[in-house]
């Protein structure tokens, strides 16, 4: 698969997820669960629908425990690199929401990159 090709699945795929975990959050909140407990569940799932997603389609790779533990640490540095611009946005502007935006494509990039060569790297164990 091209790279263009690929970073558009990529993409693809993180909506996919990001949609099961909004999906999940609002039924369990809609049938009376705390958002706190929705909103930790709808994450869940789509970490593992995103993980998934990847491994076997955006870079048919496979699952194992092994690249399963570089995705998390993936998404923590993302989380961290996201927690970083709206701190910065909210420092310098006083609005999280455009320092949340301006990080979409930062973390949509290095998620990818890393994704490609380190995560699902091929000849990975």
């Amino acid at each position: 698969m091209n790279h263009s090709r690929q970073f558009g699945t990529f993409v693809a795929g993180g909506l996919l997820c990001a949609l099961v975990d909004i999906g999940i959050m609002q039924l369990l909140l809609r049938s009376g669960v705390h958002f706190t407990a929705a909103a930790t569940a709808g994450f869940l799932a789509g970490l593992l629908v995103n993980y998934a997603f990847h491994s076997r389609v955006t870079f048919q790779a496979g699952a194992s425990a092994s690249s399963f533990t570089r995705y998390l640490c993936v998404v923590g540095l993302n989380y961290l690199l996201t927690m970083g611009c709206v701190a910065l946005a909210v420092a310098l502007a006083g609005m999280p929401l455009a320092g949340k935006i301006v990080s979409l494509p930062l973390v949509s990039v290095s998620g990818y990159l890393l994704s490609k060569f380190w995560i699902f790297r091929k000849g990975s164990p």
